[in-house]
């Protein structure tokens, strides 16, 4: 055999056994008469000792072993007399008896330590190296765990896993589609999937009633550390069912996972409004771990004669708490640059600090005397020790910005606890977004998406400025500032779902030819129901405090979409093109 136990597996209570180890050479520490080789498989580390006087061959052979051979051994287990309290094998060794070489090995590209030198791209291109070590190996277990207690809660709710077709029909709405040519139908294509929503709306229709699935999906869109072209999520539907019964069962879910996959008990989420979020944080999904919420201005700071203020459609601020001895010009000027950057736009950053002596020194000290900014630290909670950050413009827009410097703050004071888990449901997302440059309005979340019950008639029957505060029966999981997940009750009436599509553009033989399977079906007695999706990866990465989610995926792909271990996207052959009947000449075009 090539192993009675594995390499994690053996402690003091196992001293004097025989045993057979396989694995891979981690290291290797050579001191003349005694050679230490640290085998390692998925399950630890087992150091195993070759003493040159008990048997100077298989000693000599240890010598020359090179890092990741292969091997198998057989020996004693017995107490270390120098032991590792780092290591649940550290109290015990391996006087190895016999040793076989199962495969040698190339110097690997990089070390395989929990701390590598390998960069991001080189580890990718040898990615089955890269599992090898602790910190992605650990990653992957840890999605399987979840993904098996996600199962196990679903299942003990009644819900049935169905699988769902890979390859549909290419929709207009959301990111790009991956599309695939279909040989048997020239000039035709099918799509990746987004996401499974129209199936599993289906699926309602059909009386299944609670349906999951933790399923691949598809999007064609530009990459960041918490997106891949290809992802996964825990994707359900249920009928029958309000808004706050699908919040109660998902909450639910969160709260096992964290039970079972960490051990931490979380508290009932609380809800707060898109308008809320928006007022507080300046974000949809805004993380609490930490204060520095938003305080709106323009009733103490407007009407003073600063024109950049009082030509502002808002002025808003927070206070840092504490940190005005910290910051000097320097620093302040440094926040101000890093606002003004283009990703985040902002003209300016009014700062007032308040000095533990008494003084005040600030940006708009010319037009507000030391009276008035006072009066700003009294409306805004301000202790001498803080320091007031302010912005000004367009509400939307600056908003959005001081979300940015509230975020940068709460990173750059430690606000960010990794170990503290903060979800929350942000709920009544506007239904509809006006876009001035394509004229015409887009679904928030999707098109299946139903207005909230008292705005139905409104939306069959309002004008052009109602559709605009049209609110959705939709919602958010957020943990952390991270969305984890996003659902809605869906629209379960033909007219109404028609009306939906009229204004989000669609003419009626559009709608027809792309969506007329699931107007056809709610003709057929469909039952009211919701549903939500959370993203897999990302619940992966934030139950572990990380933000990138490609650790958690077996094979990722880079920034550019390219899995560059098996060097994909590729060229396809001619014959290959002309069977699809996309003969294209790609070198002359």
């Amino acid at each position: 055999m090539y192993r009675t136990h594995n390499c994690g597996a053996l402690r003091i209570s196992d001293v004097g056994q025989e045993v057979v180890l396989s694995g891979w050479n981690q290291a290797s520490r050579d001191f003349g008469g005694m050679t230490f080789v640290d085998l390692r498989d998925r399950y630890g580390i087992t150091q195993l000792v070759f003493n040159i006087d008990d048997n100077k061959e298989l000693a000599e052979k240890a010598q020359k072993l090179g890092r990741e051979y292969v091997l198998r051994v057989e020996g004693v287990v017995r107490e270390r007399s120098n032991k590792n309290p780092n290591r649940p094998t550290g109290d015990i060794e391996i006087e190895v008896r016999s040793m076989d070489i199962l495969n040698g090995s190339k110097t690997p590209p990089f070390t395989i330590e929990d701390e590598t030198d390998g960069g991001d791209d080189l580890r990718m291109k040898y990615r089955y190296l890269d599992i090898r070590r602790a910190p992605v190996r650990e990653n992957l277990i840890f999605r399987s765990k979840l993904a098996i207690e996600t199962r196990k809660y679903l299942s003990d709710n009644d819900f049935v896993e169905v699988e769902t077709p890979n390859l549909i029909k290419s929709t207009p709405e959301g990111a790009r589609d991956f599309v695939v040519p279909s040989r048997m139908n020239p000039g035709q294509f099918y799509a990746l999937p987004q996401s499974p929503q129209t199936f599993k709306q289906l699926l309602m229709v059909a009386g299944m009633d609670r349906y999951f699935q933790i399923v691949k999906c598809f999007r064609d869109e530009d990459l960041r550390a918490d997106r891949q072209p290809e992802f996964t999520q825990i994707d359900c539907e249920m009928a029958f069912v309000t808004r706050d019964e699908v919040l109660d069962t998902f909450e639910g879910l969160t709260k096992h996972l964290f039970k079972e996959t960490l051990g931490i008990e979380l508290p009932d989420f609380p809800k707060i409004s898109y308008d809320e979020a928006m007022t507080r944080y300046g974000s949809d999904k805004p993380d609490t771990r930490f204060g520095m919420e938003f305080v709106e201005m323009n009733d103490f700071a407007k009407g003073q004669g600063f024109g950049v203020f009082d030509n502002s459609e808002l002025v808003v601020g927070i206070v840092a708490k504490g940190i005005a001895s910290e910051y000097s010009n320097k620093n302040l000027k440094e926040l101000t640059e890093w606002m003004q950057r283009p990703q985040i736009g902002a003209k300016g950053l009014v700062y007032v600090k308040f000095n533990e002596d008494g003084s005040i020194k600030s940006t708009v000290g010319k037009f507000f005397d030391d009276e008035a900014l006072v009066n700003w630290g009294n409306r805004m909670g301000a202790t001498p020790g803080d320091i007031i950050f302010a912005l000004s413009g367009e509400a939307e827009k600056t908003r959005k910005q001081l979300n940015e410097l509230r975020l940068e703050m709460g990173r750059r004071l430690g606000l960010m606890d990794p170990k503290v888990f903060n979800p929350l449901w942000v709920v009544d997302f506007p239904l509809l977004e006006w876009d001035e440059e394509s004229e015409r309005f887009h679904a928030m979340h999707h098109p299946f998406t139903a207005p909230k019950k008292e705005d139905e008639q409104r939306m069959l029957t309002g004008d052009h400025e109602t559709m605009k505060s049209l609110r959705a029966d939709a919602y958010d999981l957020v943990i952390n500032g991270v969305e984890i997940g996003g659902g809605s009750i869906r629209i379960h009436d033909r007219d109404l779902q028609s009306k939906n599509f009229d204004l989000l553009g669609f003419t009626k033989e559009e709608a027809e030819a792309q969506f007329g399977f699931l107007l056809g079906a709610f003709e057929y007695g469909a039952p009211p129901h919701g549903g939500i999706a959370f993203g897999f990866d990302r619940l992966c990465a934030v139950l572990n405090g990380q933000n990138s989610i490609r650790d958690f995926i077996a094979f990722p792909k880079n920034n550019q979409g390219r899995d560059i271990m098996i060097d994909a996207p590729a060229p396809v052959d001619q014959e290959q093109l002309k069977e699809l009947h996309l003969d294209l000449d790609l070198e002359n075009k």
